[in-house]
């Protein structure tokens, strides 16, 4: 067994080792799946193996750009729970995606495996980034790795949704984001991830304000409003980009950067000195329930979908803004939770494109009947994103809820109690429809079977994590517990 350090440097080197041999079998297309299956399978592998080193917090230096300013890399709770995620979801997302390319006869697969695997590397520097510098090179490796991914399609519309995804993450990073780390490197002479932050005491509530602002916005892909527009326009793409960017990495990237950054860069300290600010909780808020209300409106399956996406990531940005130790467990919980949840709703509504070419909600009525494993996998990830038992999205709403109370943040307890309903409004009535309404005659409905094979184990296996992760939370939990120094 490789040293946890030497495993650090694998859980990124391994991805780009698999994206150099993709594209050297992309004339073979068996042999270059395979080559992804394998690349996905010993990334996994690496990052369970670091597991029982996660209390040791194992280093690994790579280059010392400046004094306290150095490319390295660090195993800490965290960014464990994010590792272990990205790395076990790639290997299902990577079978759906093999049925779902084939079936729809998409161009350019060799490309889009070989950025996928580039982008799961970038992600694994992010996980495991040792200070806000590595972080910052391989959270933009992780907007340029996905751009041709957004764009696979290479029509207009894909061409305009990767500027807007290009210019809009790249933008906020560079006018928001960049400034932030800089400012903090003035004041705490260091950018490494320290367990009760390195802010705490040298500078005022005024300056700990304004970083907290720069921070929260210039981390775009958090996706919180009105910076969220760069994803329901990435929904042009291929199905499994789409799960890529909601469930594995993207989106997943930005809210653990911003609950690594509160929690040890800021820490509680320097986040108390801020009082009763209750100014983040409003965004946080203001994004899960306008969110809502926009995907209540919506036909188009991935268009809803992704406007959920928006408001479900800001519950961990709410659990951030409470303040409550509880709370910071359950912002931490809910990035499994809403990754295996969203992976199976998206897996879902890709599986109904390539089975009956549907793409509007209203065009589903009848489909459970033709595809029960489909739609009986898109009703588990409904009940996740609602926050019901016996999901797993259950777990993380009710610690950030238990928090708010804690802390009576009654605005926050408002928000969960009003969201969950609106959630409720806008994914329990497709389930209604497609089990218990008559299909159209002669319709797509009335004639789709399931999907080829891969897409059905993917999204039976995602379905069925979510549940048993509400069983058997341990491993989440336990490190979302070490987070926090308990």
């Amino acid at each position: 067994m490789p040293a946890p350090a030497t495993l650090l440097l694998l859980a990124i080197a391994i991805p780009l080792a698999g994206a150099l041999g993709i594209a050297l079998a992309g004339s073979r297309p068996n042999l270059r799946e395979a080559v992804t299956l394998l690349t996905a399978a010993l990334l996994f592998a690496a990052v369970l193996a670091l597991l029982p080193a996660v209390g040791a917090r194992p280093e690994a230096n790579l280059y010392e750009v400046a004094p306290g300013l150095a490319l390295a890399f660090k195993l800490e709770p965290l960014g464990m729970l994010f590792a272990l995620v990205a790395s076990g979801l790639w290997i299902v997302n990577s079978i759906y995606s093999i049925g779902y390319m084939r079936a729809n006869k998409e161009p350019r697969q060799t490309g889009f495996y070989v950025c996928f695997a580039i982008a799961l590397a970038s992600t694994m520097g992010i996980a495991l980034a040792k200070n806000l510098f590595t972080l910052f090179l391989f959270y933009e490796a992780l907007t340029l790795s996905t751009y041709p991914l957004v764009t696979h399609k290479q029509n207009a519309e894909a061409v305009r949704a990767g500027r807007i995804y290009l210019g809009l993450l790249l933008g906020t990073s560079l006018v928001l984001f960049l400034p932030a780390i800089i400012g903090t490197y003035i004041i705490a002479g260091t950018l490494d991830f320290t367990p009760g932050g390195i802010l705490g005491g040298k500078a005022t509530p005024l300056v700990i304000g304004i970083l907290l602002g720069l921070f929260a916005f210039g981390i775009g892909k958090a996706a919180l409003m009105p910076l969220h527009f760069w994803l329901p326009a990435a929904m042009v793409a291929p199905t499994p980009v789409s799960a890529l960017l909601h469930a594995v990495a993207v989106v997943k990237a930005g809210v653990f950067t911003i609950l690594k950054v509160a929690t040890m860069i800021f820490g509680a300290d320097a986040l108390a000195s801020l009082g009763n600010s209750s100014w983040p909780t409003i965004v946080a808020g203001t994004t899960v329930l306008a969110a809502s209300l926009v995907a209540l409106r919506q036909d188009n399956l991935k268009r809803l979908l992704a406007y959920s996406t928006v408001s479900q990531l800001s519950y961990i940005v709410l659990g951030v803004a409470i303040l409550a130790p509880i709370s910071m467990v359950g912002a931490a919980m809910h990035i499994a939770a809403h990754a295996l949840g969203k992976i199976t709703l998206f897996f879902a509504a890709g599986s109904i494109y390539t089975a009956a070419h549907l793409t509007e909600v209203s065009e589903l009525d009848g489909i459970g009947r033709r595809m029960p494993w489909t739609m009986g996998a898109f009703a588990v990830g409904a009940l996740a994103m609602i926050g019901l038992p016996p999901t797993a999205g259950f777990l993380g709403k009710w610690f950030i809820l238990t928090g708010a109370m804690q802390t009576a943040n009654w605005l926050a307890v408002t928000v969960i109690i009003l969201s969950t309903l609106l959630n409720a409004g806008y994914f329990l009535p497709i389930v209604f429809r497609a089990f218990f309404r008559e299909p159209p005659s002669g319709g797509a409905a009335h004639q789709a079977g399931e999907a080829p094979w891969p897409i059905v184990l993917a999204l039976t296996a995602t379905a069925t994590g979510t549940v048993l992760l509400f069983f058997a939370p341990g491993i989440p939990y336990e490190l979302a517990q070490l987070m926090i120094g308990r």
